[in-house]
C-alpha cells in the first residue's frame, strides 16, 4: 500500500518550515522541548513496574566480567577495550598472549579514559587506536581518537605503548571527522578540516596532505585534492609482506563508487589502482592483490566477471607497469552466497562468505591451477566473524554465535588449520524450550524473502504471541544469527518471540540484494517487510494487535515508511537514531553522502520518489497510527537529531500519543556507556511490553 501524498503541498511547505527550529541541535528552545518530551515519557515509561526490573537485568548483562574481551594481538600481547561499571569510559588494556586464554588474565592498564576525562574535564568516549608496528630501534605508535559525548568528530593524539602515555610534542590534531595513516615512523597522511571550502557537502575531508614529524600540520604538503561533492577522500597505507609501505588515498565519488591511488615515492602525480568504480580492496596475500568486485565488470581483453566475485593479480606487475596484470577468479558465490571478506594472516587468508544468511569461512590459496578453497571447522549454523589477524602475525581469532549459543572465541592455527575453543560465555538468558527457524515470505514482486525467528517450541499459533520483528534493508549491511543477551532478558524470557528480516537493501545475498533497492526501487524493500510482518500474520504465529517493529539509522527510516505505508498491521514502532525528512536529509550533517542510496531531493525524478515514502511530510493525522517510540541523540552528528524531533512534533501538534527520548551524549549509538545502554533498552522494552502484551486484568 503505498504511502498517501500531501494534498497541500504549499501548507506542507509551511508546516515544514515552521519546525526548522527543532534543526538546531543545541537550540535553547529545541532542548528545552527535548526535555519536557524526555520528562514526560521517563514518567511514564519509568513508573512501569517493569522498567526497574528490565534495566537492572539489562545492566548486570551489559556490565558483567563474564564478556569475552576481545582484542587485537601486537607483539605478544593482546589488547582489549573494556568499560564496566566501574569503569564507565572504559579502560584501554593488555595482557600477555601466552596468558590470555585463562579465565581471569592479568591485565596492564595502557590508559584509563575514566581517569582522562576527570583530569582534562572532558566528556570522552574512546573511538579506538590505530597502531604502528616499529621499525627496527623504534616502539610501537598509535594514534588514538577521542570523541566529545560519542560524536564522529574526534581529535586524535599519539601515543607511546612503551611509556604508556601520549607523547610529548607528539602528533595531535584538532577536533574534525578526519581521517589519519602511518605512513612511517615519523610521517603521516593526514584528511582534516583545513578550514573554509575544504569539505565535502557531506561534512567530510576531501584534501589528504603528508605530515612530517615536528613540524606545524599547516605546513603539511598536499598530495591529492578531490571535490566538494565527493562524499570525502581518506587516506590510505597499504603494509606489503616484506615491510613495505604504499602511501595512498581513496577518492569516494559516491558512498559505493571509488577511486583508488598509490604515491609512489620520489613522484608528484599520484597512480590510480586500474579497479572498477564499485569495489572492495580485501588485502595482499603472497604477492596477489586481492579484491570483490561490487559490480559486473568486463576490462578490455580479460572476459567479464559478476557482481560479488572475488578477484586477484600480481601485485608487483602492477607496480612495474602501471596497468592493470592479468586477473584470477579467486572465488565466485552462488545465489545463494555472498563474500563479506578476507582477513589475511602470516601464512593464511581466510574468506569469509554469508551462505543462506548463516556465515562460513574457507581458506584460500593461489596455485598455478588457480584458486583453491577448503573449508574452516565450525561449531554450528550460526554466525562467524573474523575478530582479528594481521598480515605480520601467525594469530587469527574467529568469534561464533548464534541467536541461543553465546559467544566462543576461536583461535585458526595457520599451520594446521585446526581451530580450537579460547573462550566462551554462560548463557546470559533462559533459552531453556526456545527454537530457531527460518521461513521465505513472498514479496508483492514474487521474491522470497528470508526471515529467522526465535520462540518458545510450544507457541501456539492462534495469533497471540508478542513478536517483535527487527529491520535494516540498506547500504549492503547484513544481519545474522547473533546472540543477544539483552534482548534475550527482557523479550524472550517474557514470552516475546524475536524476529529478524532479511529484506532486500542489505548484503545477506550479495551486491545484487542491495542494488535491488536502490533510490527509485526502494519500494521493494519496504514491501520486503510487509512481506514478512503478513507472512507472521497468516501463519498464525502473531496479530497486528501484539506485532511490533523495530529499526535504527537506515533501519530508524524503514520504521518510519512502516508507519504510514501500514500503520494497520503493528501496533508498537522503535524508530531509533532515524532519517524522516527525507526532502532535507541531504542538507544534513552527513546526508549527502547518501544521494546514492537514497537518491537526491534536487533530481526532479528521484524527488519525486522520495516525496511518496519521505515519513516526515506523509504524516496523516487522520491515519490509525500506533503509539510510537522515537530514540535519538543529541551528539549524533552523523544522523541529524532533528528527523527524530520533527516527526515527534507532528504527532504533538496532531494530539498524537508518542514516546520520545533524546540521549544527550552518545553519538549515533544513543548511548556513550554501558549504563546508558541499560536504559535505553528498558525504556524500549518496557514501551514493546506495554504496547504488545496482553493487558493485565482491571482489578
Amino acid at each position: 500500500m503505498p504511502p498517501d501524498t500531501p494534498a497541500d503541498t504549499k501548507t506542507t511547505a509551511l508546516d515544514e518550515a515552521s519546525h526548522l527550529w527543532l534543526e538546531e541541535v543545541e537550540g535553547e528552545a529545541a532542548l528545552a522541548w527535548v526535555t519536557a518530551q524526555n520528562d514526560r515519557t521517563l514518567a511514564e515509561l519509568q513508573a512501569d513496574p517493569r522498567y526497574s526490573a528490565y534495566e537492572s537485568s539489562a545492566l548486570e548483562v551489559l556490565n558483567s566480567s563474564e564478556r569475552i574481551p576481545y582484542g587485537a594481538v601486537r607483539d605478544g600481547y593482546v589488547y582489549n577495550f573494556w568499560q564496566d561499571e566501574t569503569h564507565v569510559r572504559g579502560l584501554w588494556r593488555r595482557t600477555p598472549l601466552a596468558g590470555y586464554a585463562a579465565d581471569v588474565p592479568e591485565w596492564e592498564t595502557i590508559l584509563d579514559v575514566d581517569k582522562l576525562a576527570a583530569e582534562e574535564g572532558a566528556n570522552w568516549v574512546y573511538k579506538g587506536a590505530d597502531c604502528r608496528r616499529p621499525d627496527e630501534g623504534s616502539e610501537w605508535r598509535c594514534l588514538v581518537s577521542l570523541s566529545d559525548g560519542g560524536k564522529d568528530a574526534v581529535i586524535i593524539r599519539e601515543f607511546s605503548l612503551a611509556t604508556k602515555s601520549f607523547v610529548d610534542g607528539g602528533f595531535v590534531t584538532t577536533e574534525a571527522k578526519q581521517g589519519l595513516a602511518w605512513a612511517g615512523t615519523d610521517t603521516l597522511l593526514i584528511a582534516t578540516d583545513w578550514g573554509a571550502g575544504t569539505l565535502t557537502q557531506s561534512g567530510y575531508p576531501f584534501i589528504v596532505k603528508r605530515w612530517q614529524r615536528g613540524t606545524p600540520v599547516g605546513q603539511a604538503e598536499e598530495l591529492i585534492r578531490g571535490k566538494e561533492t565527493d562524499v570525502g577522500v581518506w587516506p590510505m597505507a597499504v603494509r606489503l609482506e616484506d615491510g613495505r609501505v604504499l602511501q595512498g588515498a581513496v577518492q569516494a565519488e559516491t558512498f559505493f563508487t571509488s577511486k583508488y591511488f598509490w604515491f609512489p615515492e620520489g613522484e608528484t602525480e599520484a597512480v590510480q589502482w586500474p579497479l572498477p568504480p564499485k569495489v572492495s580492496m580485501n588485502g595482499i596475500y603472497k604477492g596477489q592483490f586481492l579484491f570483490t568486485t561490487e559490480q559486473d565488470w568486463s576490462p578490455e581483453g580479460q572476459g567479464s566477471f559478476k557482481a560479488g566475485d572475488l578477484l586477484a593479480f600480481d601485485l608487483e606487475m602492477f607496480l612495474e607497469n602501471r596497468t592493470l596484470p592479468p586477473l584470477t577468479l579467486a572465488f565466485r558465490p552462488s545465489e545463494t552466497q555472498a563474500v563479506n571478506g578476507v582477513a589475511i594472516a602470516k601464512g593464511a587468508a581466510l574468506l569469509s562468505i554469508n551462505e543462506n544468511v548463516a556465515g562460513k569461512v574457507l581458506r584460500i590459496e593461489p596455485s598455478e591451477a588457480g584458486w583453491t578453497t577448503s573449508p574452516v571447522n565450525l561449531p554450528g549454523t550460526g554466525q562467524v566473524g573474523i575478530t582479528f589477524s594481521d598480515s605480520q602475525e601467525t594469530t587469527v581469532f574467529l568469534n561464533y554465535e548464534d541467536f541461543l549459543t553465546p559467544d566462543s572465541l576461536l583461535n585458526y592455527d595457520v599451520t594446521t588449520g585446526d581451530v580450537t575453543r579460547l573462550k566462551s560465555l554462560p548463557a546470559k538468558f533462559d533459552a531453556e524450550g526456545l527454537k530457531v527457524e527460518q521461513f521465505f515470505a513472498t514479496s508483492k514482486d514474487g521474491t522470497k524473502v528470508p526471515y529467522f525467528i526465535v520462540h518458545k517450541a510450544d507457541m501456539p499459533l492462534d495469533g497471540s504471541t508478542p513478536t517483535l520483528l527487527y529491520g535494516y534493508g540498506g547500504f549492503q549491511v547484513s544481519y545474522g544469527p547473533t546472540y543477544s543477551p539483552v534482548t534475550g532478558r527482557l523479550w524472550l524470557e517474557q514470552g516475546g518471540a524475536y524476529v529478524l528480516a532479511n529484506i532486500r537493501g542489505g548484503g545477506e545475498f550479495g551486491p545484487n540484494w542491495h542494488q535491488a533497492g536502490l533510490k527509485q526501487k526502494r519500494q521493494v524493500i519496504y514491501d520486503d517487510f510487509i512481506a514478512v510482518g503478513e507472512d507472521l500474520v497468516s501463519r498464525g504465529i502473531t496479530s497486528p494487535e501484539h506485532l511490533g517493529i523495530m529499526g535504527g539509522s537506515n533501519g530508524g527510516l524503514l520504521m518510519g515508511v512502516m508507519l504510514n505505508q501500514r500503520p494497520d498491521l503493528w501496533n508498537a514502532v522503535v524508530v531509533q537514531v532515524p532519517l524522516l525528512d527525507m526532502l532535507r536529509y541531504h542538507l544534513l550533517l552527513a546526508g549527502a553522502s547518501w544521494v546514492d542510496e537514497y537518491g537526491s531531493p534536487d533530481v526532479p525524478e528521484e524527488r519525486a520518489f522520495l516525496e511518496t515514502i519521505s515519513p516526515y511530510q506523509n504524516f496523516d493525522a487522520s491515519k490509525p497510527y500506533p503509539t510510537p517510540f522515537f530514540v535519538t541523540s543529541t551528539k549524533d552528528d552523523r544522523v541529524h537529531p532533528g528527523h527524530a524531533r520533527k516527526m515527534a512534533k507532528r504527532f504533538e501538534e496532531a494530539g498524537l500519543p508518542f514516546y520520545y527520548f533524546e540521549n544527550m551524549d552518545g553519538g549515533h549509538a544513543a548511548a556513550a556507556d554501558q549504563t546508558a545502554r541499560a536504559k535505553r533498552s528498558a525504556l524500549e522494552y518496557t514501551y514493546l511490553s506495554r504496547q504488545l502484551f496482553p493487558k493485565p486484568a482491571e482489578e
